[in-house]
């Protein structure tokens, strides 16, 4: 546990350089590298006790020692280049092991204010190094302050979602355990700790051999393409046990010396945003592709040993997107690989991002015996979903966990996998068969929730059967006028409604241009992009309205045999739009493609049903348009018995 002393050092340490500083990953580097400097010399001032010698801070090195630097006799100036040069030269120290000289490879101190680096160095000096794993939690404490670890689509990975993930993998002592993009190495730490955990005994005595504990080490890699990131991974391994670290600076996606490196296990949140022009990789994927989170999951599936297992966390791209790479990843992880997939809260990786996020399970070897994949959701992690991350005390993680393990089990043993959804359950479990039917190897368990719809009696028809599915037009901004034409865009197009309260307009002399894309009170408009699958009926207010670009038009075919408000009816439901969010592609915001729209299959009763059906749900509207006007009748009468109380008439200044 991080104690009140450290956890002061370490936010004290922090204020003292944001002045110089202001950028958190600088911040953490400086404090690092600060305290292994200090570190070093604590274990040569310890092997001195023991009766042996000094390693680091010898021969030419010695004048760069702790206790020279912090000499009261040495002025600012003079601390500032003796520091800012022992750390520059430190990689030519013949007495440091090949990871400290990773870890200062290429440091630098990057402002030049005396009176800062003696009050940082201060507080550097409170620290002292021991075998404990109090100065591994005081480092992940550290490292917390990153949160987002630059550009490259990588977010820190909460604890709660790392030890989740590792408490369901369940890495064994003897595996090889592999982060591929490990940044901080959060996920190494989190399963080794669970080995040293699952082998100790009732009075807290480990069972590991010498010989096993000698090996456990060494069965840990990761793999990270920014050497700053290699650092932090060192340093967060060497002060939790691990004295040769194997972490190293390598591109997974487009180098090939370790393509020939399998493991038993693999945990990782890679990045998922690609470059311009996408990634370019070797030619050795089974998958081809530009993306990066494509590429990631591809890797990992392909590096498992014959019975290896993984916890992968990616974007809902992998889940749900439709070009040929992610249906192909898809296709190959559901024949291979996939035995679960839990799907986490938006706001999981608040602050710093409100991506949404599923956790891919993979088990090799379970996955060639089964015929089912489980899906679960989770609503709540323990944390409200803010930007705050409040405790709060709603948490699924745990019942999930217990049924994942429990379907897990089921599929060892070839039991039924009945009894998981006997109780309340947040768990689906569906044929692989029912995945595979249409292509796609859609991997949202919304898709396969049975619901009203998906039951119904009446038939179902493409939805081109009975309507037109418009595109609108690219309006130019630097076009818009005063009054006119109204441009009805994507952000007018509300649940239910159409709303347009900062109306943009094309001159109305251009009518006949845009002819094509003339609306009328009445008409359907659907989002095809952000919101998706949100739908509004025009207003007479609106006229005369034109459809501006990613806004749909659904235009009931002339003769067909669907009511225009029961088309309506039935795409305003939270079914459709819910398959429409699924049905959906891209990273950073969604789009749905007309195509997708026109396919989509709808119930469709005879005539008089939807008659009936429309006139029921008017009937509910009208008892809901009064109880409003009730309400607001009710408030106003409120307002106006306080407004007597303070003596006003009527909201006006009190007499």
């Amino acid at each position: 546990m991080l104690d009140t002393d450290t956890k002061r050092r370490i936010d004290t340490a922090r204020d003292i350089l944001v002045g110089k500083v202001p950028d958190p990953k600088s911040q953490v580097e400086q404090i690092t590298i600060a305290l292994i400097y200090k570190f070093m010399d604590d274990m040569d001032a310890e092997s001195e006790e023991l009766g042996g010698k000094r390693k680091f801070f010898t021969g030419d090195f010695a004048r760069y020692g702790w206790a020279k630097l912090m000499a009261p006799s040495l002025g600012g100036h003079e601390m500032l280049g003796l520091y800012g040069e022992g750390i520059s030269k430190m990689p030519e120290n013949p007495g440091i092991p090949p990871l400290f000289r990773d870890i200062f490879k290429n440091a630098y101190l990057p402002y030049r204010d005396p009176e800062t680096l003696k009050a940082f160095l201060k507080i550097i000096d409170e620290f002292s190094y021991d075998h404990s794993e109090r100065l591994g939690d005081a480092f992940e404490y550290l490292l917390s302050v990153l949160g987002s670890q630059g550009d490259a689509g990588q977010f820190r990975t909460p604890r709660h979602i790392i030890d989740f993930m590792v408490e369901v993998v369940a890495p064994q002592k003897g595996e090889t355990i592999l982060d591929p993009a490990c940044g901080t190495a959060g996920f190494l730490i989190s399963a080794y700790k669970h080995i040293l955990r699952t082998n100790t005994d009732a009075k807290g005595h480990s069972k590991l051999t010498p010989d096993e504990k000698g090996r456990l080490a060494k069965n840990f890699k990761g793999y990270d393409i920014s050497p700053d990131m290699v650092r932090l991974s060192l340093v967060n391994l060497y002060l939790h046990g691990f004295t040769d670290p194997h972490i190293y600076e390598y591109d997974t996606l487009t180098s090939e010396e370790r393509w020939n490196e399998f493991a038993d296990v693999i945990l990782a949140n890679p990045p998922f945003m690609s470059p311009k022009g996408g990634i370019k990789p070797h030619k050795r994927f089974s998958i081809k592709a530009k993306r990066s989170e494509v590429l990631f999951v591809d890797y990992m599936a392909e590096h498992l040993t014959p019975t290896g297992r993984a916890g992968i966390i990616v974007p809902e791209g992998i889940i749900f997107q439709s070009q040929t790479a992610y249906k192909a990843l898809r296709q190959m992880l559901v024949e291979k690989s996939l035995v679960a997939v839990v799907s986490l809260p938006a706001g999981c990786f608040n602050p710093y991002s409100g991506v949404k996020t599923s956790i891919l399970m993979l088990d090799k070897s379970l996955a060639k015996a089964a015929d089912t994949i489980a899906f679960f959701k989770v609503e709540n992690d323990g944390f409200g979903l803010g930007a705050q991350r409040r405790a709060i005390e709603k948490n699924d993680l745990p019942q999930v966990q217990a049924e994942l393990a429990a379907y897990l089990q089921a599929l060892r043993s070839k039991a039924s996998t009945e009894s998981i959804l006997s109780l309340p359950s947040t768990a689906q479990i569906v044929p692989k068969e029912k995945i595979a039917a249409n292509g796609d190897y859609n991997l949202s368990g919304e898709r396969y929730r049975e619901g009203a719809v998906a039951t119904s009696s009446y038939p179902f028809v493409p939805l081109s059967e009975v309507a037109r599915v418009k595109n609108g037009f690219a309006f130019k901004s630097e076009e818009y006028v005063d009054k006119g034409l109204r441009v009805m865009r994507i952000k007018n197009v509300q649940k239910g409604e159409v709303i347009d309260d900062d109306p943009k307009f094309m001159a109305l002399e251009r009518r006949m241009e845009f002819a094509d894309y003339t609306l009328k009170a009445g008409d359907i408009l659907m989002s095809l992009t952000g919101n998706v699958g949100r739908v509004g009926r025009l207003k007479h207010e609106h006229e005369p309205a034109v459809l501006n670009q990613r806004v749909a038009h659904v235009e009931p075919i002339s003769g067909a045999s669907c009511l225009p408000e029961y088309l309506f009816a039935i795409l305003n439901t939270e079914t459709f739009e819910a398959d429409a969010i699924a049905g959906s592609s891209g990273v950073a915001q969604a789009n749905l493609s007309s195509k997708w729209v026109g396919n989509y299959q709808i119930p469709l009763p005879p005539l008089e049903v939807q008659k009936e059906i429309v006139a029921e749900i008017a009937g509910y509207q009208k008892v809901i348009n009064g109880a409003r006007e009730l309400i607001a009748r009710f408030e106003h009468k409120i307002q106006a018995t306080l407004s007597r109380i303070w003596g006003e008439e009527t909201g006006g200044t009190p007499k």
